[in-house]
């Protein structure tokens, strides 16, 4: 079975659970680590909470939200490993991957989007990485951690 890990603040708990309803519909076995309606936490230590978990292996992607989904993905980015893309829009989710190949998507629970959340996971989920002269941009992107 295909698996994802995701994580959420405060901010964003309506939000993560409407998530992970849509992935268990959508055959995902899913590791919620994120908190719970009446619960609170730091974004930095959800993300990182997600991203190392994600990180020892077997997991297709991983999602994290806040509240505006900024904090996170930027806390996400610090860890060695991660390539998370905070999408306004279903195009921005289908290129994430096809042109970044991102292993974490980004989202914020207070955030009004143009577009449905599960719209835009789902144009993330289905897009492939096209590799070629992209493959040699996230190697670049890479590179940067060192």
């Amino acid at each position: 079975m295909k698996k994802v890990v995701i994580a959420n603040d405060h901010g964003a708990v309506e939000m993560k659970n409407e998530i992970v309803v849509f992935l268990k519909q959508k055959g995902y076995e899913v590791n919620d680590m994120g908190l719970a309606e009446g619960e609170a936490a730091d974004y930095p230590d959800m993300a990182e909470l997600a991203c190392r978990e994600y990180l020892k292996g077997d997991y297709e992607f991983g999602v994290v939200l806040c509240g505006t989904g900024i904090g996170i993905s930027i806390s996400a980015n610090k860890i060695k490993g991660i390539r998370c893309a905070l999408v306004q829009n279903c195009f921005a989710a289908d290129m994430t991957k096809k042109h970044n190949n991102a292993n974490m998507i980004a989202f914020g629970g207070r955030i009004d989007y143009p577009e449905k959340v599960t719209d835009m996971l789902n144009a993330y989920m289905t897009a492939e990485f096209e590799g070629g002269r992209h493959e040699k941009r996230v190697n670049k992107i890479m590179a940067l951690e060192n």
